[in-house]
């Protein structure tokens, strides 16, 4: 890995503000409301002090019609990709579903073997912290670091 990446201590301590946040489609506000991309979204700003790019709006099914990895795409404009073992701090992209486009997004937030968690907003459930169980683990497609602040 070439670039300088943040490190996961920041990164969690950031992530973990987030906890109890509302689940909100398209939201990024800490305490009122954020998704998936919101939450890694949030994190990034605290790092960079803005967003990385002009987001569209986009609908709970986006990118399933037409099978555009767009978050991946994003996330590897964005973030630094990892090839080797993941550790806290790291992003998580998930696909939910077979071969599905992949379409959520969760920060590692324990790597011990076992007991691995993640920091995750999803529907019904706001932003949480939860186990990366088999059913979770499963559905990891890439992993990523953040790009260390300005």
């Amino acid at each position: 890995m070439d670039r300088v990446c943040a490190r996961a201590e920041v990164v969690l301590a950031e992530a973990r503000g987030w906890l109890g946040t509302p689940y909100r489609h398209q939201a990024s506000v800490k305490g009122a409301g954020a998704d998936c991309l919101g939450l890694i979204r949030g994190v990034w700003r605290h790092l960079h002090g803005a967003e990385p790019e002009v987001l569209p709006g986009y609908t709970p099914d986006w990118s399933e019609v037409d099978r555009v990895e767009r978050l991946h795409a994003g996330a590897l404009r964005h973030l630094v990709p990892v090839e080797g073992p993941r550790r806290a701090g790291d992003v998580l992209l998930f696909r939910m579903k077979g071969q599905a486009v992949a379409k959520h997004l969760a920060i590692l937030s324990a790597d011990a073997p076992g007991a691995e968690r993640i920091i995750h907003a999803y529907s019904g459930h706001g932003c949480v912290e939860s186990p990366l169980g088999p059913a979770w683990a499963r559905r990891i497609v890439a992993v990523f670091r953040f790009p260390a602040g300005g």
